[in-house]
């Protein structure tokens, strides 16, 4: 595997391990490119903690740990400092406000929410419900408009078990959307490990029809995940198998000399 741009550390509260070995770990596989993309803080507004993501306060160290460590590591491997946010329009000006002075090297798109967090409707539980889904497209749409993100962690994350023609229609027009403006389907490679119910079948089928192309997500909350190279194969094959053309790395985020 020659890049990954979806790695988390333990300030989310649900990865292990320190940044350096994730480093190490990525290099013994042959990485050339390894992104950080933490889960990314936010200002909640009645002081609501969340137990997924770091807090505010840590991002300083974040971004301190991760900028020493691309010097450390540079004639081995380069480093991009990134996070995965989702998009949720009332709290966006809080969030630009709160990291407008830090060297952000990238975004990607995680809507693991339809609305701020504390509400707790969260994309990958069970629903029917086709306004959810329509609603959910219509986020990650609206969030790529932005030009904020490079592209969408999990897309296939929304767990709708409704109508397969309601499931075709509203992911079919996120698909078109994406092939236009040439942005990679994630195939998360957390996902297949873990059996979940992404990386989807039905969606894959979508991509490939639209004729979508896609990134291999590590999604590593594990220094050893970037070392998996089973499951890295497994993701591959499901991209040829659907006859997604892979992308190795990110407009911009190449290899630094």
């Amino acid at each position: 595997m020659f890049a990954n741009y979806h790695t988390h550390t333990s300030r989310c509260q649900h990865a292990t391990g320190e940044e350096k070995a994730y480093v190490e770990q990525a290099i013994q596989n042959g990485m050339k490119i390894l992104g950080f993309s933490d889960h990314c803080p936010w200002i909640f507004p009645d002081s609501y903690r969340s137990p997924i993501r770091m807090r505010p306060e840590e991002l300083d160290d974040y971004f301190h740990s991760l900028t020493s460590l691309k010097r450390e590591y540079a004639d081995d491997i380069t480093i991009y400092i990134g996070l995965e946010a989702e998009y949720v329009p009332e709290m966006m000006p809080a969030q630009q406000q709160l990291l407008k002075d830090y060297p952000m090297d990238y975004m990607i798109l995680g809507e693991h929410f339809l609305y701020p967090e504390q509400k707790g409707i969260y994309t990958s539980r069970p629903t029917k419900e086709e306004t959810e889904l329509e609603y959910y497209v219509n986020l990650v749409i609206e969030a790529m408009e932005t030009g904020q993100y490079l592209y969408v962690a999990h897309p296939d994350l929304f767990h709708f078990i409704g109508d397969h023609a309601i499931y075709e229609k509203h992911f079919r027009r996120l698909c078109v959307y994406l092939k236009e403006k040439e942005i990679p389907i994630e195939i998360n490679m957390l996902g297949w490990k873990d059996r979940r119910h992404y990386p989807n079948a039905k969606f894959l089928q979508i991509a490939q029809a639209v004729g979508n192309t896609a990134i291999i997500g590590c999604d590593a909350h594990a220094p050893e995940a970037l070392n998996d190279t089973t499951s890295q194969e497994e993701c591959r094959k499901l991209a040829a198998k659907y006859q997604l053309p892979l992308i190795e790395t990110l407009p911009g985020l190449g290899v630094q000399k």
